[in-house]
């Protein structure tokens, strides 16, 4: 039975496993997985006004050591789908990251992921992954036109009918579907069944996550240490909601797994971090190796890999779900476009992109580890140098890296966006993300929403999109928004196009424009 082969996983909500359809059915979409990836396309999809299916072997939310670090970027994406706010409620929040080195009490570098302020989301928050799961949940439950079916696995895949075979505890059945989004993890059994792999690096080395509960005064902050006094080259500690606290240690290549999680083994590095006066209580411990990969293509006619499905990275910068969510917020405004009847090749923009931000976020993710983890004698010179340097010379900090934290990927050479006929001293130019600003006593991400939209300092006629108006001296500076400049903003809020003396006809020259 499926319940029996997950009993050793922890379980934070329980569902009633959903009883199978009396026969085949067909449906627009069916996402297969349940995490916050697939459940954030699904809220997405829905909320357009599309029926969608969601399979998920499980019948439980999970709980335990998952994802916890939630970028600006995503919270922009849940705030226009309207769960973020309860995921800040929850959620810690925190800007600034410092580095420390040794026992040395002062960091060597620190950094503030919101350096542009007056924006309505954080730089970050801290959020176990099953409440962020609990909080999508909740709100897919309020849209009659998603189903959610717990203890559904597929297991097989008839890609020239995109027909699914499904099965339960409680009988199998089939289940065509005009489009199957891949939200089914590093261990994708669709990505399997169809016969792909993932290329890139598998990293050497093991780390040890050891979630632990204890009350300490310490701020909200990202802390990293190299070379820390209790051992081991790296280490890391995240404050998490309700007490628990994310410790993390580099351990090694060659080591005993098994043993590394015993608790006998696990105290000794956790009181070295906190010390010995702090009572704390196991949440979860692991042991976990990475990898920097992903697949070569991410749309294979009518099946769409998304989220870890498609690209794997590793946990340093929080480049893995962030990135998940950035796949939802590119690929579903396209695919509801063809949905409704655009041209099918739409959706390989959402290759183009999505590769775009798998390759940066690869990138990042093999320098930082390659500069955490050096594996040659050169390697490990120029580590030590430029910490050396970083504890005195302002201009060597940059150079440390801890883990290059998850910022939104730009696509200035993508088909999409229109580029610059004019020359620009300022704003936000095609192919990057719209920055936030205050905009008539609220935020001007909330007003741009999820559709195509202008923006300019003034209102804009004889077009047939809604123009946003900005309203503020800070949006006005941000976007350079003197007389006659016109923004077109995606759906996604990735800047389209952009002009200084803006005519109606100028929209023709911008591509799947709807």
């Amino acid at each position: 039975m499926l319940r029996d082969r997950f009993d050793h996983i922890p379980r934070h909500r329980q569902f009633e496993p959903t009883p199978p359809p009396a026969g085949a059915e067909q449906t627009p979409v069916v996402i297969v997985g349940g995490g916050p990836v697939g459940l954030t396309a699904a809220l997405d999809l829905g909320q357009r006004g599309h029926r969608v299916v969601v399979l998920n072997q499980l019948d439980f939310i999970a709980a335990g050591s998952k994802a916890i670090c939630f970028s600006k970027r995503t919270l922009d994406i849940w705030n226009r789908l309207g769960v973020a706010q309860r995921m800040i409620d929850k959620g810690v929040i925190w800007n600034v990251g410092k580095v420390f080195r040794s026992s040395r009490r002062e960091p060597v570098f620190e950094f503030d992921m919101l350096p542009v302020k007056d924006q309505e989301m954080p730089g970050f928050i801290n959020l176990q992954q099953y409440w962020a799961e609990e909080y999508l949940i909740d709100a897919l439950l309020e849209l009659p036109n998603v189903e959610l079916r717990w203890g559904h696995q597929v297991r097989a895949i008839d890609p020239a009918e995109n027909r699914l075979d499904v099965s339960t505890d409680s009988g199998s059945y089939t289940l065509k579907a005009d489009w199957v989004i891949a939200s089914d993890g590093s261990k994708s059994a669709l990505r399997d069944m169809l016969g792909l792999d993932f290329e890139g690096r598998v990293f050497e080395d093991n780390f040890l996550i050891a979630d632990v509960k204890f009350e300490d005064e310490r701020p909200s902050e990202r802390w990293f240490w190299f070379d820390p006094p209790w051992g081991g080259a790296s280490s890391l500690l995240h404050k998490q909601p309700d007490d628990v606290w994310r410790l993390d240690f580099q351990l090694g290549w060659e080591i005993d797994r098994e043993a590394a999680i015993k608790p006998e083994n696990v105290e000794p590095k956790v009181r070295g971090m906190i010390g010995d006066d702090i009572p704390f209580s196991e949440e979860w411990y692991s042991v976990y190796t990475f990898q920097c990969r992903r697949m070569a293509r991410f749309v294979h006619d009518r099946v769409i890999f998304i989220g870890d499905s498609a690209h794997l990275v590793s946990p340093f910068g929080a480049r893995g779900c962030n990135g998940g969510v950035a796949d939802c917020d590119n690929l579903i405004w396209k695919l509801d476009a063809v949905l409704g009847g655009a041209d099918r090749a739409l959706i390989e923009t959402y290759n183009d992109e999505a590769i775009t931000t798998a390759d940066e976020n690869i990138l990042n993710s093999s320098r930082s580890t390659d500069f955490m983890t050096p594996k040659s004698a050169v390697s490990q010179a120029f580590r030590d140098a430029v910490l050396d340097l970083a504890e005195h010379e302002p201009f060597a900090r940059p150079f440390v890296n801890s883990g290059r934290l998850s910022t939104p990927v730009a696509y200035p050479g993508s088909t999409l966006t229109v580029k610059d006929r004019d020359s620009w001293d300022g704003g936000v130019p095609p192919g990057y993300p719209a920055v936030d600003a205050p905009h008539d006593d609220a935020w001007l991400l909330r007003e741009l929403g999820g559709e195509w939209k202008l923006l300019a300092a003034a209102p804009v006629a004889d077009v047939p999109l809604s123009t946003v108006v900005a309203d503020s001296p800070t949006a006005v500076e941000r976007y350079a928004l003197t007389p006659g400049v016109v923004y077109l903003l995606r759906p996604d809020q990735y800047v389209a196009a952009r002009w200084k003396n803006f005519t109606p006809a100028d929209l023709g020259d911008v591509p799947w424009l709807t």
